[in-house]
């Protein structure tokens, strides 16, 4: 099982769009407060519709209470101030890719922590667009460590 991590996420809508990808996907959906949004919040329910039961989730405190329940994990992080492109992660089964808010990414210190395991989505170098919408660059970074991973037990 891969692992979805969102640091802070804030828009509960991106949130219920990657809890579908993740029910679908059989992926686990890590969350990390504060949240901007509460779970049971109807835009969460909505945009991952019926599927919000089948989503293997977990919510922690901060980001070491994230660590310290899942055996201190090493987690790939996804960022715009990478130079290494995701393409070249060899991904495998339980991995943990992170992403960080919408508005903020992830904070310098974890930045500082894993600074050998930053990635990015290649995209055009434009000041008006800052970075792709959190549901598509989960969904991209995903479905690559699924491919890698001969799509584990997806039909």
């Amino acid at each position: 099982m891969l692992n979805i991590v969102l640091y802070e996420p804030e828009i509960p809508q991106n949130t219920g769009n990657i809890a579908r990808t993740c029910a679908l996907t059989g992926t686990k959906l890590h969350l990390i407060e504060p949240l901007g949004f509460s779970v049971s919040d109807k835009a969460v329910k909505r945009a991952g519709l019926d599927y919000w039961n089948l989503v293997d989730i977990s919510v922690y405190l901060d980001f070491e209470d994230f660590l310290k329940k899942n055996g201190n994990p090493r987690p790939y992080l996804l960022t715009t101030h990478a130079t290494t492109k995701y393409t070249e992660i060899e991904f495998k089964d339980n991995d943990y890719l992170m992403f960080g808010r919408e508005t903020a990414g992830l904070p310098d210190e974890i930045h500082e922590r894993y600074y050998d395991r930053r990635f990015r989505i290649p995209m055009r170098d434009n000041p008006q667009a800052r970075s792709l919408n959190l549901a598509n660059s989960v969904n991209i970074v995903l479905y690559e460590a699924l491919r890698q991973n001969h799509f584990l037990d997806l039909v």
